[in-house]
């Protein structure tokens, strides 16, 4: 496995575990994490942001109760 490809499972999971209380708090915390990423992989930072904000955002919309720690 490349690391490339350990990066973005590494991306994928951090992105589901980053919590949020309102919308924007977990598009933020996606962003920062897919920037992040992006970063140790020499990607794009406005791609990697964008899919970790996009990633986060849907995760914590579609199961509220995992995202928030209820």
């Amino acid at each position: 496995m490349s690391f490339k490809s350990i990066a973005l499972v590494a991306v994928l999971c951090g992105t589901l575990a980053a919590c949020g209380d309102t919308i924007s708090e977990q598009a933020l915390a996606g962003g920062a994490i897919g920037a992040g990423t992006a970063v140790l992989v020499n990607g794009s930072l406005a791609k990697g942001a964008a899919i970790g904000a996009a990633g986060n955002l849907a995760y914590c919309q579609l199961n509220p109760g995992k995202c928030r720690g209820y």
